[in-house]
């Protein structure tokens, strides 16, 4: 897996609209990150390197939807635990979650699988979505992520993601113990 070295500045050139609002949102909030551009990571094992050379764990973020697909949600939980749908369900209520389809990934979060991020409440097509976090990750410093993109990793604190980012696009975040 080839990890670039730290790079302090956004891409030369941006892969989607996505990836391009996630740098201009970071610059207006004043965000300062730290990224590094790999090879396709799609895989939480993929991973393993990107977090050695960022010196932070990245996060696993899933989105998910009710059976009737009229509620979605977005879950940000650490990397190395396993998924437990009926576990995410019961804490917060609500039954037969399961993985969004991979269409309304791409509609509503403008990412495909493997590179979902938090950064997509920015969209407004993500307006309705609930964000839904782990209660460890808001015990690490720093969150590591995707910029919407398989090959560009970044770290901030994550305090920046909980107190700047998510008021910002306008969402709530929600804490759960799972």
């Amino acid at each position: 897996m080839f990890v670039s070295e730290i790079i302090k500045t956004p891409p030369e050139k941006f892969e989607t609209h996505l990836q391009k609002l996630v740098y201009e949102t970071l610059g207006e909030l004043d965000i300062p990150f730290e990224r590094v551009d790999t090879g396709d990571a799609v895989t939480m094992d993929d991973c393993i390197e990107i977090d050695k050379k960022l010196g932070c764990k990245v996060v696993k973020t899933l989105f998910l939807c009710n059976r009737q697909k009229t509620s979605f949600y977005l879950f940000v939980t650490p990397g190395d635990k396993p998924f437990v749908t009926k576990d995410f369900g019961k804490a917060l209520g609500v039954s037969r979650v399961s993985f969004a389809p991979s269409e309304m990934l791409l509609e509503m979060m403008e990412t495909k699988v493997g590179a979902t991020t938090v950064y997509s409440l920015l969209l407004e097509s993500a307006k309705e979505v609930r964000i839904v976090f782990d209660s460890e990750v808001l015990n690490e410093n720093e969150y590591g992520c995707t910029d919407g993109t398989f090959n560009c990793y970044m770290k901030v604190k994550t305090s920046d993601i909980t107190d700047k980012l998510i008021p910002f696009a306008n969402h709530d975040i929600e804490i759960i113990n799972v």
